[in-house]
């Protein structure tokens, strides 16, 4: 696999367009921390690491669905492994003019648009979530 973090977004939209409750995605840090900001910030209903190899591990990510919409409208990977981008603390993107998240991968380790610049950090622009 090229893109693990395409896959793991891609893994998300697809079980909201499907209407799933839960879905499987195989386990990498950089996805759990993805995961957790996604739950913390409200976008999913939670997640938990299962398996105890690392062979074996994974994330099951329970999906939210409120009034019966999906949580998450869109999702897109901004940052790829051909084509890299970065943004300074004054240059990171809003989406859906500021309704939308962001999360970065900064010097401080990922966070959040919001956080970033509360904390004058620029990094690589992960992916958008509105």
């Amino acid at each position: 696999m090229t893109d693990p973090i395409g896959d793991f977004l891609t893994r998300i939209r697809n079980g909201y367009l499907a209407g799933k409750k839960t879905i499987e995605v195989p386990h990498a840090k950089i996805k759990e921390k993805i995961g957790e900001i996604l739950v913390k910030e409200g976008y999913l209903k939670g997640m938990e690491v299962e398996g105890k190899k690392p062979q074996e591990k994974k994330l099951v990510l329970s999906l939210k669905y409120p009034k019966k919409k999906p949580a998450i409208i869109g999702i897109k990977r901004v940052s790829k492994p051909g084509v890299r981008l970065y943004a300074k603390t004054d240059k990171i993107p809003r989406v859906r003019w500021g309704k939308g998240l962001v999360i970065l991968s900064t010097p401080g380790g990922l966070m959040t648009d919001k956080e970033a610049k509360k904390k004058k950090l620029g990094g690589e622009v992960i992916c958008q979530v509105w």
